[in-house]
């Protein structure tokens, strides 16, 4: 993950406060469809309006001396336009709508101080603020607006009409102040509070998108726990009921060994004293079935039933893993490649099952770990004969997403499975890029009675 120089502690300060302290490296997800159909209605709804506001206003009086009558509509329209997009291209919907004001405010100084046109350079600057996926373009983004700030400024005070318009209002001037220093400190104050505002607005969206993840995220998480707790509960359950059967069987077969020893020894002497032993032989084991029988059914009890009880999965399984794992947010790329057509189908079934829950394991940790939004996984077979291998390989190209260190659990459950199959695991940070890829390499095994032309006799 990209760090800032520790040496720089105001720099940090500074990139927490227009991002988050503990998590300045996340992405907000994409803009839905209806969110960006929304974003397109929108916009021709709010063109309809400033123009109708553009009317009025001349209809008022409000117009420049000189300028033609169509350059206001021209320009509030082409300053809305952008706003179509603004939430799936955020900066670049920033950066076009920054030089619109710029060029437009010389097309059509009436326009540039109307207040369609301001609310829509407003919309744009929130919007990139609250929507930019990349936080680092947001010193970018503050550049532009300090710039953008002062450029406009100067424009108002020097070459546009409004500045022949205010030099007009200096001559009934009465405040204690020059006339020219109180118009630049008005003029200052008011574009503070305007950009600064959409400032304030957007981070206050991306931090509160950001706090929804994090419940969301955390709801998940105790879920999880809870049904860990139960699964545990049920395991120690079972343990003690292990214990008890296990203490059962082991103190009536005691009785049945020294029963059966007293019946042998008093065989010839005392039949009656040998039917006796084997009478207690033969009740106590009816008592040891018996009472393993109802340990036995309260072991079954816990179990959910065979409504409940579903088919292993295997590698036929990843499509609907994937879809599981793009509900919740991350979008799981599959590839599957063959060094001969229907290697994966000749898969034994215990060796399927350990690819797929390695691949399992290897999106949870990047749904729980990292900031990525899409993950790829590649499933791959190759070499010839006894040297035939079965390769799963799981990237991602986030960054660690901080105080999820984790148990190290997950990975060793993988290089668990990868050594049942006598296979090597490689796991750690991308040598090229930024990301986690997890590589297991398992010897290739067949299903029994499979056909093909691969072989690993």
């Amino acid at each position: 993950m990209p760090a800032l120089s520790p040496a720089s502690p105001p720099v940090r300060r500074l990139f927490g406060w227009l991002n988050d302290p503990d998590d300045p490296w996340w992405e907000r997800p994409a803009p839905s469809r209806a969110q960006q159909r929304r974003d397109v209605l929108g916009t021709v709804a709010y063109i309809l309006v400033a123009l109708g506001v553009v009317l009025t206003s001349k209809s008022y009086g409000l117009v420049f001396e000189g300028e033609q009558w169509w350059r206001a509509y021209l320009a509030v329209a082409l300053m809305a336009l952008p706003l179509a997009v603004r939430r799936r291209f955020p900066v670049i919907t920033l950066l076009t709508a920054s030089a619109l004001f710029l060029l437009l405010s010389y097309l059509s100084p009436e326009a540039s101080v109307s207040v369609p046109f301001q609310v829509a350079y407003f919309a744009a600057l929130y919007t990139a603020i609250a929507w930019a996926r990349d936080r680092r373009m947001l010193w970018i983004l503050v550049a532009v607006v300090l710039a953008e700030m002062s450029l406009w400024i100067v424009i108002s005070v020097t070459i546009t009409n409004a500045a022949d318009e205010m030099s007009r209002v200096f001559e009934d001037a009465a405040g204690p102040l020059p006339p020219l220093l109180a118009y630049l400190l008005y003029t200052a104050v008011l574009n503070v509070a305007y950009f600064g505002g959409a400032v304030l607005i957007g981070r206050a969206s991306w931090r509160t998108a950001l706090d929804r993840v994090r419940v969301r995220e955390q709801a998940q998480q105790i879920a999880q726990q809870a049904d860990e707790l139960a699964r545990r509960a049920v395991v120690d359950e079972r343990v003690r009921i292990a214990r008890e059967l296990h203490d059962v069987v082991a103190h009536h077969v005691s009785v049945i060994g020294v029963q059966a020893g007293a019946a042998r020894r008093v065989l010839t002497v005392s039949p009656e004293s040998s039917a006796e032993a084997l009478r207690t032989i033969e009740e106590t084991s009816r008592e040891a079935v018996g009472e393993m029988r109802a340990l036995l059914q309260v072991l079954r009890s816990e179990d959910s039933g065979d409504e409940g009880r579903h088919p292993e999965p295997g590698l036929d399984d990843l499509d609907a893993l994937a879809r599981t794992h793009a509900d919740a947010g991350l979008t799981v790329d599959l590839d599957r490649v063959e060094a001969r057509d229907g290697d994966l189908s000749r898969l034994s079934a215990p060796l399927a099952l350990s690819a797929y829950r390695c691949i399992q394991e290897s999106l949870t940790n990047v749904r729980t770990h990292s900031t990525a939004r899409r993950a790829s996984v590649t499933i791959r077979t190759g070499g010839e004969g006894a040297s035939s291998w079965l390769e799963v390989e799981v990237v991602d190209g986030g960054r660690p997403r901080p105080g999820t260190s984790g148990s190290g659990y997950g990975l060793r459950g993988i290089a668990e499975r990868a050594a049942l199959h006598h296979g090597e695991v490689e796991a750690g940070p991308r040598a090229t890029a930024s990301g986690w890829r997890v590589r297991v390499r398992f010897p290739y095994r067949e299903a029994a009675g499979a056909t093909g032309e691969r072989s690993t006799a």
